[in-house]
């Protein structure tokens, strides 16, 4: 069966310097070490890559990285120096990255920090967590933005497998939209692998004071030890959202579906990334009354993250289903005048901001050549 990613690979991405169709990455191996006082990640990327075309270059997306030095290699292991170009910089795509390949290469690794104000990681002072003790990172590589934190092919078409290894303070922990070891004892270094293939968008990471708590086998939380009790009550119900979406639209196939709380300045409702959908604690409200928002990133775990949109001018299509799926999982486990006022309430806000739009995106299909997909 052809994949999304073959059938519209031939699709132009306004938003990505990326040439897939002349060499592709498959996988991304980090190593980074996270500096809290530098307010950076430093270390390196490494890229596997298939290569259609032997006589280009790979062409990666980059959003101010200081990128230090490109390696390339046959098989993984003998590595040779490359030479590499960064291109000007434009305010929304970032900055073309090209490094050149000789005719066997099949991995380049990149060895690269990022910029302080890089726009996929927001960097919490203790003051701004819940426990008032640790720093926070957490980052939010979507839209466009993954670009600012790993050089590589930033577009939805391209679906990748990664691995890390982080680097962290003592007393902290990492965790990642990957397969996560709760079990693992809390020191400076951690270890992930996901391997089932996602687009940049939703590669993530945070690191803080957390804890984690079972809901079943396959789901549970992470969050400030201060608010475990109150994340893990509220959101009881999750292994019921699970089996109530795998009975209406099939097998749920990431493994695990964790929740991580972060602090209360996090700006978003939730972010679907697999495996750990990154949620505001404002929707801890002591009654789950706003748990719709766990049904609707659980839901991308079907559109969104296992189906994508090829571009972002078709991301009418994640989210629409997806807003679909939610109502159907909500009315499964909660009954369907909990689902018909949910969407009572998703319509006055759609009639409310239409009001504000122009003329020009009250479609589905917007036109975004030229302007930022956020």
């Amino acid at each position: 069966m052809q994949t999304s990613t073959e059938k519209f690979s031939d699709q132009q991405d306004h938003h990505s310097y990326a040439k897939p169709e002349e060499a592709r990455v498959r996988h991304i191996a980090l190593d980074l070490d996270v500096l809290f006082s530098e307010k950076i990640l430093k270390g390196s990327a490494m890229l596997v890559i298939d290569r259609d075309q032997r006589d280009k270059p790979l062409r990666l997306d980059s959003r101010d990285l200081k990128v230090s030095r490109a390696e390339v290699s046959a098989d993984g292991n003998t590595w040779s120096t490359t030479t590499f170009e960064i291109g000007p910089s434009d305010k929304i795509l970032g900055a073309l990255l090209t490094v050149q390949l000789p005719q066997n290469s099949t991995h380049v690794r990149i060895f690269y920090q990022t910029n302080p104000t890089a726009s996929a990681l927001q960097w919490l002072t203790s003051q701004q967590t819940a426990g008032k003790r640790h720093p926070f990172l957490y980052t939010q590589s979507q839209a466009i933005h993954a670009r600012s934190w790993i050089p590589t092919q930033d577009t939805p078409a391209v679906r990748v497998t990664y691995s890390a290894k982080i680097r962290v303070p003592k007393g902290l922990r990492a965790v990642m939209s990957a397969r996560n070891d709760p079990h693992q004892t809390v020191g400076t270094e951690y270890t992930f692998d996901m391997p089932q293939p996602v687009p940049s968008y939703l590669i993530a990471l945070a690191v803080g004071d957390l804890e984690f708590r079972p809901i079943s086998k396959r789901t549970g939380v992470w969050t400030e030890p201060s608010m475990i009790n109150k994340a893990t009550a509220e959101f009881s119900d999750t292994e019921k959202m699970v089996q109530a979406a795998e009975r209406l639209y099939g097998l749920y196939r990431w493994d695990q579906y964790d929740i991580l709380i972060l602090p209360p300045s996090f700006p978003f409702g939730g972010m679907e990334n697999p495996r750990l959908t990154f949620a505001t604690p404002t929707i801890i409200a002591g009654d789950k009354s706003l748990v719709g928002l766990i049904a609707h990133e659980l839901a991308h775990s079907w559109s969104g993250n296992l189906v994508t949109n090829a571009t972002w001018r078709d991301f009418w299509l994640n989210e629409g289903f997806t807003v679909y799926f939610e109502h159907r999982i909500q009315e499964e486990v909660y009954g369907i005048e909990r689902s018909e006022m949910e969407a009572l309430i998703g319509k006055r806000e759609l009639i409310r901001e239409m009001a504000d739009l122009h003329d020009k995106d009250e479609i589905l299909y917007v036109d975004l050549k030229g302007r930022d997909p956020d």
